[in-house]
């Protein structure tokens, strides 16, 4: 069990990570339902989230040269906190408006910084011959640190509003800065030649990410709302049933990743993810099949996020800058995730079904499973050939 822990900056990264997904679990669980809520449309709450991808192309680009003044730790430490501003945003918007406006811009620029500074900054810190087990402990940890929020935030919308309870989000999101101060800085040089060229396997995995999310996750959510009678406190409790089914299957498919079986892992989880799409697809409108099929998503998700993070954050440690290698990444997140929400919102527009939208990231899971393949393939003949050389 040491070795999922021996490294002591990636457990202070992970111990932040788990505070931001307690505030994130809590009223980040309710984002796209509230939105929906406050008297936007499916297709309107779809194309606004879209819009926030969108938008996150204007100011990722600062990211550089701000990284490069001051390093990457104050970078991801602003992402944070300006990540915590738009939920004091969300709590205002009422239908199409300038809250809601306000919000979009506030979430791009929290998410552009955050994320970015975040994935580099973990793939440099992180150990190589551990990186499954840093990863599937992360989430782990994560998901057990998502299990009470989600009940919490919906009890809080219910007895107080929304006001308060995306409130007390941001504080909880700024709260989970405060490891990050402990942590050691990496530099980011002014001038890297070819910086870009090793991301591009990691650019189509981010994508289909993306595209994929925007289905399974994004619109799942207003399904799944709807689906429950639109109840704060019944949604709440479903996504804290769902933190509850995945939290041990991180750790599990993180150490089998670092033993070389990356191959049969990714096979075996996104082989898993295309039956709970399917499941999501077919269960909006029953509700209890859809929370079955809600926490059934939570087990997906810890076990392919251990796969599909460990060849993105080995190849960005090896490349010639991280940073510059996670901007290109999270550019093709954004253009997967903002093109698969804005075809969702397209196909509802026209009177598809909510099932038939979540359905859409389907091809998102087979592009992932593609690409994974290729991957561990790949580094298991580069093993084989190393070792016959040593014979």
């Amino acid at each position: 069990m040491m070795s999922y822990f021996r490294n002591s900056t990636v457990n202070l990264l992970n111990l932040h990570y788990a505070l931001r997904v307690f505030a994130h679990s809590g009223g980040g669980a309710f984002y796209a339902a509230y939105l929906y809520r406050s008297g936007l449309s499916a297709p309107q709450t779809l194309a606004a989230l879209a819009c926030v991808f969108i938008v996150r192309f204007a100011f990722r680009p600062l990211v550089l040269p701000i990284a490069v003044r001051t390093g990457l730790r104050p970078v991801l430490v602003a992402g944070v906190l300006a990540s915590a501003l738009q939920y004091l945003a969300l709590g205002s918007v009422n239908g199409v408006g300038v809250p809601l406006y306000i919000l979009i811009v506030l979430a791009a620029i929290g998410d552009s910084f955050y994320w970015t500074a975040y994935h580099a900054y973990f793939a440099a810190l992180g150990d190589n011959d551990a990186r499954g087990r840093q990863v599937g402990a992360r989430e782990a940890i994560a998901a057990v640190a998502g299990m009470a929020s989600p009940l919490i935030a919906g009890w809080m919308l219910n007895a107080y509003g929304p006001q308060t309870a995306f409130a007390a989000t941001a504080a909880f999101l700024a709260i989970s800065a405060a490891p990050l101060l402990r942590t050691p800085e990496v530099k980011v040089a002014r001038r890297v030649p070819r910086a870009f060229r090793a991301a591009r396997m990691s650019l189509f995995i981010f994508a289909a990410d993306g595209w994929m999310a925007a289905g399974w996750i994004i619109t799942w959510q207003v399904a799944l709302f709807l689906t429950l009678g639109e109840n704060y406190l019944a949604f709440g409790g479903a996504m804290a049933l769902a933190a509850l089914a995945g939290a041990g299957a991180g750790l599990a498919l993180g150490a089998y990743v670092d033993r070389g079986r990356g191959a049969a892992m990714a096979t075996a989880a996104t082989g898993f993810l295309a039956v709970v799409i399917a499941l999501r697809a077919g269960s909006v409108g029953a509700p209890a099949l859809a929370i079955s099929a809600n926490a059934l998503g939570a087990l997906a998700a810890c076990l392919l996020v251990p796969v599909q993070m460990t060849p993105v954050y080995t190849i960005a440690k090896s490349a010639p800058c991280p940073l510059r290698f996670q901007l290109f990444c999270e550019a093709g997140w954004d253009a997967g995730g903002a093109s698969g929400l804005l075809f969702c919102a397209l196909l509802l527009s026209l009177g598809a079904p909510l099932g038939a939208a979540v359905a859409a990231g389907m091809p998102g899971a087979a592009a992932i499973f593609y690409l994974l393949r290729r991957y561990y393939g790949r580094a298991a003949r580069t093993a084989v050939a190393a070792a016959n050389q040593v014979l």
